[in-house]
């Protein structure tokens, strides 16, 4: 694993005998899984397990966990075991779990021992040969829990057709790459041939291969010849004309009726083809009238008029439409939709935008030239020095001379002529800035010289790379709507659509209701959070999903002995260093730390520039002071914008010295009043100092089904993938785990880099061959148990995985392999050990939005924002129609709309209701170590997805450059991964002491 290598050694596991497990454990008799014990064939556990003894618990309920185990340590004739069951329960009557809801997964899997001999280690892999055969959980009833309330959502009922629907094969030739033309092609196919030979059809097109029709048509293979001109070439003159040859053939029919009975919740799975006519069907007439990208349809005008964001970009406004199989039948889910656009200026205005205020009336600067070549770079121009002949170009680079030197040969004898000379005398058009150079379009064998003041923009042109702060800043308050303007907006993207007039929409016999879906919703009630027994209040029920720590202390505050303090900021002067420090000491005092108001070493003011040597100095002086000891805690001071400053600090502390930081900037040192902001602060330093801000008050109570009554793991997993345009960094996955139980408050945390874009978590379980000690298991889920047993002195016994990041495409995937190295990291650390696992997906990027019903009625809606309240779920009416998923929205939103998580439960073996994960999930959001506020995703989930983003800083400085360091090797199959994973340069391993403790916060 790319953390560290994986070590056998006396600190990781237990011999206990085995017959203790089915005396003390009578949910885990076997080690079958969900059905029948049929699921993929487990390794062989290693011989060498070794006792061990846990960690000091910081909890006062937890403190005498795991006495009793000096009992066991006899050698078994059964094997050995890597953990000894609880000797402490939470007294809660339980029923054993039978796990037989999760669906079948009947189909064989390579065996999981290990095939790679002396190789380095490799994940194991191990898919079933067929995804057909594993189901998804369903959906056991209806939630109960909350108060019953009708919200409004963003989902419109479809009537389901009547009709046929035939799909057929189209082949171009000569071959062509562009959408655009292909559908020119086929628009002018319609248009000449509809009425005879297409037998009157209005036929769908899907831009690629694919054509679509209601009922048949008169033929089951036909050829056409079709000319188009080439309506760049002006109107001067003849136009240019190609004809294509197009092969139309007859491939299937759709299965409405499997459609139908689908919707009626009578088949488990989704006629995908169906669901796909149907949504191109009803795409057809938006991408003829706007400009598609993705599922998304943008105008520059006809929806809202754009809005500078600078630098030559421009938000367009739209809308996102998808077609989605619901409870209520067929729904067409409508958001409202922005996204930058290029703005469509002649060359040299956006140029003139990019640069400073004079910097078109002087020679270009080489970083000048970089700025307009990385913005400039793919994008598409026309000339408009030919009248009406606009033809457009790709430009590729800018050339290093400036116009006025450059000459390019005009025949074979080497006869060269200048462009300014060209352009003068072949168009009469005088260059004026001959000190700017020319834009180099097409291919780059054959340069082509385009002057920048002879081009413009074309209009349409998506910007897909990263925007500034100031362009995100102009960008949000252009997306940024308030609930009730955002619903009628959609309403009105309904109407001006008018799919009833829409002649492909009745074409397909599709009809589309004008009215939101009304839906039954529950608001789950806020959980009651314990807070230490020392303060005024020792308990708090938040409301409208916000409290503060007012009269409140930490309920396990840590101790802060040794700290330092470094300081990059020029601005900020010793004195006013001193006492931002005194401040943030107090704070940590007042909220139940215990915190020296003395540092270990005077403040050290440091340049950014030398940032690795100003730590390291800090690091040793420190050390010689205290005599050896530890530093516990830096705090650094940086300037507002600070580059890779806060990256290489959090790379440098966490990989190299060992050190837990705090990083604020100058403008919070400076602030007046800055209570609330220390008060965030010191949340932050108590969790990474190992401590717990708060607990559920029915988790120390066990009062939480399914978590409370045996020792339980909670599990989030997270993968980020770099920015578009990067082809070569890799991905980066991150699995943390609870380590306390009852309480599931702490996390540890484990990241690793992987190959580009692969979603599935490759280190989650491996194996590799050790010359001297053989077969050797490691990966993130079995070293987090193995924590988690060090640390509560228990083994888990039931496992809940919170997923972030799936799409609907990559369930089956992410379920089947992921699902399978869970249970062989479980099966390596003792014979039968497979704890239940319930398996769920956690989705953000959806574009369902709820509405309350009434904006007037104030008891239903947050005031402040005019979002639903927080804990509103909704699990019926919009949900899949037979699958266990809902929507919950557990936050108060602060401004905009509210985008509720979607939770889809895909494996279940402990038997959940929808009361007890809908339940679990709100009341956890509460719990999140950062704020005073409830969160709009389940902490593991948003813990994973911030240690994912803090190991991105562990590439810099060489990794960042030029990603993988084996090339493209990451592209390869999913499926044989090995050459793509030796490509990817491992992460630096984290620090032992940084590890055990919520470093990412």
């Amino acid at each position: 694993m790319p953390i560290r290598q994986m070590k056998e050694s006396s600190e990781q596991h237990l011999v206990i005998k085995t017959h203790l497990q089915n005396s003390m454990n009578p949910v885990q008799k076997s080690p079958k899984t969900a059905q029948n014990g049929k699921g993929p064939p487990l390794p062989s556990p290693p011989q060498d397990f070794h006792n061990t003894k846990p960690h000091n618990q910081t909890s006062p309920p937890s403190k005498n966990r795991g006495r009793r185990r000096g009992r066991g340590g006899r050698k078994s004739d059964q094997g050995d075991v890597f953990m000894r069951p609880s000797s402490r329960h939470c007294t809660v009557a339980h029923k054993p779990v039978s796990a037989n809801r999760a669906g079948a997964l009947v189909a064989s899997t390579p065996n999981g021992t290990v095939e790679n001999g002396g190789n380095s280690c490799k994940p194991e892999m191990g898919f079933p040969t067929s995804s057909k055969s594993l189901s998804f959980a369903p959906r056991p009833g209806f939630g109960q829990v909350g108060t019953k309330c009708i919200v409004k959502a963003n989902h419109f009922f479809a009537e389901l057709p009547d009709k046929d629907l035939n799909q057929y094969d189209v082949t171009i030739t000569p071959e062509v790459s562009s959408k655009t033309v292909n559908r020119a092609i086929i628009a002018e196919l319609v248009r000449l041939y509809k009425e005879s030979e297409l037998g009157t059809r209005l036929p769908a097109y899907d831009g690629r291969n694919s054509l679509y029709t209601a009922g048949e048509l008169p033929f089951a293979w036909k050829e056409f010849k079709i000319k188009l001109v080439d309506e760049e070439d002006g109107i001067s003159g003849p136009k240019r004309q190609r004809e294509y040859k197009v092969v139309i053939k007859f491939v299937a029919r759709a299965n409405m009726h499997h459609l139908g009975q689908f919707l009626a919740g009578k088949r488990a799975d989704a006629p995908q083809e169906a669901l796909q006519i149907l949504d191109i069907v009803l795409r057809e007439l938006s991408t003829k009238r706007y400009c598609p990208v993705g599922r998304s349809f943008f105008s520059r005008e006809d929806i809202r008029m754009p809005q500078r964001l600078g630098d030559g970009l421009e938000s367009w406004c739209g809308f996102y439409q998808s077609i989605r199989p619901t409870q209520m039948g067929l729904s067409l889910n409508i958001d409202m939709a922005a996204a930058a656009f290029i703005e469509p200026l002649p060359v040299i205005e956006f140029v003139a935008q990019l640069l400073s205020k004079d910097g078109l009336s002087r020679p270009l600067s080489d970083s000048d030239r970089v700025k307009i070549k990385k913005a400039l770079r793919g994008v598409k121009v026309e000339v408009t020095h030919r009248g009406n002949v606009r033809r457009k170009y790709r430009v590729s680079g800018l050339t290093s001379q400036p116009t006025r030197e450059l000459v390019f040969p005009v025949d074979d004898n080497s006869n060269m002529k200048s462009v300014v000379e060209y352009f003068q005398e072949m168009y009469g058009f005088t260059i004026q800035h001959t000190h700017l150079p020319c834009l180099q379009v097409g291919n780059q064998k054959k340069a082509n010289y385009l002057p920048m003041e002879a081009c413009k923009i074309v209009e349409g042109q998506r910007y897909t790379k990263r925007l500034n702060e100031r362009q995100i800043t102009s960008f949000l308050k252009v997306t940024c709507q308030r609930p009730r303007d955002r619903e009628n907006d959609i309403l009105q993207t309904v109407q001006q659509n008018a799919y009833d007039l829409d002649p492909y929409a009745k074409e397909f016999g599709i009809k589309i209701s004008e009215k939101l879906a009304s839906v039954e919703a529950r608001i789950l009630p806020a959980p009651w959070l314990k807070y230490h027994e020392t303060g005024k209040e020792k308990d708090c029920l938040p409301q409208v999903g916000q409290w503060n720590m007012m009269n409140k202390k930490m309920i396990n505050g840590m101790t802060v002995s040794r700290w330092a303090c470094i300081n990059f900021s020029r601005s900020v002067q010793e004195n006013i260093a001193r006492g931002f420090c005194n401040e943030l000491a107090q704070m940590c005092q007042v909220s139940g730390m215990e915190f020296n108001p003395e540092p270990v070493i005077p403040i050290y003011n440091a340049r950014p520039e030398q940032v690795e040597k100003a730590l390291k100095h800090i690091y040793h002086t420190a050390m010689n002071k205290t005599k050896g000891k530890d530093l516990e805690l830096l705090l650094a001071i940086l300037p507002d914008n600070n580059g890779s400053l806060y990256g290489d600090i959090k790379r440098i502390c966490e990989t190299d010295l060992g050190l837990i930081s705090q990083c604020c900037l100058t403008k919070y040192v400076f602030k007046i009043n800055k209570q609330q902001y220390l008060a965030n602060v010191s949340l932050k330093i108590n969790v990474k100092m190992g401590g717990r801000n708060t607990v559920l008050l029915d988790a120390i109570s066990c009062r939480i089904p399914l978590v409370s009554d045996i020792p339980t793991i909670i599990f989030g997993a997270d993968v980020t993938h770099p920015e578009n345009g990067e082809d070569s960094s890799p991905s980066i996955a991150a699995v943390v785990a609870s380590q306390d139980w009852p309480e599931v408050t702490k996390y540890a945390g484990l990241v690793c880099a992987q190959a580009h874009r692969q979603e599935l978590i490759q280190d989650l379980y491996k194996t590799w061959h050790d010359p001297v000690r053989g077969l050797i298991s490691g990966g993130m889920i079995r070293d987090l148990l193995v924590s988690f047993r060090k640390a509560t002195g228990q083994k888990p016994l039931r496992i809940i995985f919170y997923r972030d990041g799936v799409s609907e495409g990559q369930f089956y995937q992410v379920l089947l392999y992921e699902l399978d190295a869970i249970r062989k990291a479980c099966a390596s650390l003792e014979p039968n050990y497979q704890p239940p696992v319930t398996f769920i997906v956690v989705q953000k990027r959806h574009h369902t939005r709820l509405f309350a019903n009434n904006h007037r009625d104030k008891s239903s809606i947050d005031k402040k924002s005019g979002n639903v309240l927080p804990g509103t779920v909704v699990d019926s009416k919009i949900c899949h129609p037979t699958e266990f998923d809902f929507y919950l929205c557990s936050h108060a939103g602060i401004q905009g709309t509210s985008r509720p998580a979607h939770y889809h439960v895909l494996w279940d073996e402990n038997n959940f209701t929808p009361d007890g994960i809908q339940s679990l999930t709100n009341n956890l959001c509460y719990t999140y170590a950062r704020c005073t506020r409830s969160v709009s995703v389940v902490p593991p989930a948003y813990y994973a997805h911030l240690a994912a983003f803090r190991a991105r800083f562990y590439m810099e400085p060489e990794m960042q450059e030029n990603g993988s360091s084996g090339g493209g090797g990451g592209h390869g199959n999913k499926g044989t991964r090995a050459a793509g994973e030796s490509a990817v340069k491992p992460l630096p391993a984290l620090k032992e002491n940084v590890k055990r403790v919520m470093f990412y916060c």
